[in-house]
């Protein structure tokens, strides 16, 4: 049993997380994403908003997106809790001041900014979409990873100075 508590090789993630994508169009005829579960939160907040994007997303048949979300955040706790050799914390040292903080919000916001603007999430586009061929999806993970790299040894040491 001490297999379950020790890290995994990436691949078998990779390998489980590649057989989600085609588990959820045979099983349920469901695409991979986050990205909508944020769109159905927002609808379920303001039931009687009068922006587009809300009062007009069917909230009962995008349901399943919040309980997926909820899933992902509450196996993640039982893993790094109950599953662990050694549990994680929540986050690094580093982000337990008002700085750290700072840069989660700001770093909250540009991804749900490019979220929308790209018009899906990474895992919408980085894992549906590549499975399924799509162009446009091969270019925005591609700039995902350039702004991701971008900002990790460059751009986000220049605003946020260690």
């Amino acid at each position: 049993m001490n297999w379950i508590t020790e890290p995994w090789p990436w691949w078998i993630s990779g390998i489980l997380i590649g057989l989600t994508v085609p588990l959820l169009y045979i099983l349920a005829g469901k695409a991979f994403g986050i990205s909508t579960s944020l769109q159905q939160a927002g609808a379920m907040c303001a039931p009687n908003s009068k922006l587009e994007y809300l009062s007009t997303f069917n909230r009962k048949a995008n349901l399943w997106t919040i309980v997926f979300a909820v899933g992902i955040a509450v196996g993640a706790f039982i893993a790094t809790r109950f599953l662990s050799s050694e549990p994680a914390p929540l986050l690094p040292e580093s982000f337990d001041s008002a700085s750290g903080g700072i840069k989660l919000l700001v770093g909250g916001f540009l991804i749900g900014f490019g979220t929308r603007y790209a018009g899906g999430c990474t895992s919408g586009h980085s894992i549906t979409g590549i499975s399924n061929l799509n162009w446009p999806s091969l270019v925005a993970t591609i700039f995902f990873f350039v702004g991701g790299l971008a900002v990790t040894w460059g751009l986000g040491q220049l605003i946020f100075p260690a």
